[in-house]
């Protein structure tokens, strides 16, 4: 490895995640690829092909530059939704490539239109309405005055989906919530077909949704961090294998994260260690520098706290976390020498560090810890 880390990619565990989505959610049931922040620091150029091979068609993103990255990044044809910010000078690259799009502002609506009209295409959209997230989507009223442009421009709109998104349903704290959503969910599509206007997709549910509320699967799902390999909670885990006589993890991490040791240093009782006064060699000790740091995602809150694994055994992190670099205990180990192997997320022999380790320790998500990862780490696949 010429680099000073990398990210390797699992295609096996690709595999083994997408068919476990496949099968639980069902034949008639899109999933929609959610690849917004590099594919959850995963990278849009790895993943995308591989979930393309596996079967998937759909992609969901957050802005117009991942939609073009998703696009450069395919082999076939597939369908790219994005969900959220498009520059206004952008519309009508969005319409010529055809990529779908939230609407969820009639000043989209109408920017759309407008494009639409001067490029004599049809705007490829989903509606997404406001029930109860308080984020973005149309309230009612706004509701009824898109339906009335839409009706008044159909040669202009393609209806591809009608969605919403749910406040927090990998928590059972927020059920009634969600189901006053559904409840107002339902009502305003009620509403849309009473006009005439029946959307290729109803979609609402992201991967927690998906899980703990199977009724809001209908058409489409969004799956994010379960085809990674993760969990929304481990409320949503231990609520779907509660009722399992095999309590295995189904799903694979995709994403191990590995260094090399920089070098090797003796430390005398009594010296500081790093920046600072925060590590005192409290006995001789022998250390390991490894070239990571918050630079690309190891956050300096794990100063003094994380792990690492050196020859398969665990190794604290001593001293403030640099920008490139971190300091690794080795005490205990013999023979560590300079570009032996360094697990920061992955197994090593019969030791793992998970990505919760990281978000348990730093007070961060999974989501949080994964989008961190600099896209200038090195990723490949095996």
């Amino acid at each position: 490895m010429n680099r000073s880390s990398e990210i390797i990619l699992s295609e096996k565990a690709v595999e083994n995640n997408i068919r476990f989505l496949r099968k639980k959610l069902g034949p008639q049931v899109k999933i929609s690829s959610v690849v917004k922040a590099n594919a959850y620091g995963h990278g849009i150029e790895q993943i995308v092909p591989l979930f393309e091979k596996y079967g998937i068609d759909h992609f969901s993103v957050f802005d117009f530059t991942e939609a073009e990255r998703v696009c450069q990044s395919l082999t076939g044809d597939c369908n790219i939704m994005i969900m959220g910010w498009i520059p206004d000078d952008r519309m009508d690259n969005v319409l010529k490539k055809g990529f779908e799009f939230v609407v969820f502002s009639l000043e989209r609506l109408n920017l759309a239109l407008k494009v639409a009209r001067a490029l004599n295409l049809k705007a490829r959209i989903h509606l997404e309405v406001e029930t109860g997230m308080n984020r973005s989507g149309l309230n009612g009223k706004e509701l009824n005055q898109a339906i009335e442009t839409i009706i008044n421009n159909r040669e202009h709109f393609e209806v591809r989906g009608f969605c919403t998104h749910l406040a927090g349903p990998e928590s059972i704290s927020n059920h009634l919530r969600i189901q006053k959503q559904l409840k107002k969910f339902h009502k305003m599509l009620a509403t849309l077909e009473e006009h005439g206007i029946y959307p290729t997709y109803r979609h609402v549910a992201n991967s927690a949704g998906a899980f703990a509320y199977p009724k809001t699967r209908m058409d489409l799902v969004r799956i994010g961090i379960m085809q990674y390999g993760f969990w929304p909670s481990t409320e949503t885990f231990i609520q779907y294998i509660n009722s399992k006589a095999d309590k295995t993890d189904p799903l694979d991490r995709i994403m191990s994260w590995h260094s090399k040791v920089m070098a090797v240093k003796e430390i005398k009782t009594g010296e500081f260690i790093g920046y600072g006064i925060t590590y005192q060699a409290q006995t001789d000790m022998r250390t390991a520098l490894i070239p990571v740091g918050y630079s690309v995602g190891f956050s300096r809150s794990l100063s003094n706290r994380g792990r690492v694994l050196i020859h398969g055994q665990r190794c604290r992190v001593i001293g403030v976390v640099n920008m490139n670099m971190i300091i690794a205990d080795i005490t205990h180990l013999e023979g560590v020498k300079i570009c032996d192997d360094v697990v920061i997320i992955g197994k090593q022999g019969q030791q793992e560090i998970k990505v919760t380790a990281f978000s348990d320790i730093s007070d961060q998500l999974n989501y949080e810890v994964l989008a961190h990862l600099s896209p200038r780490i090195y990723r490949r696949v095996v």
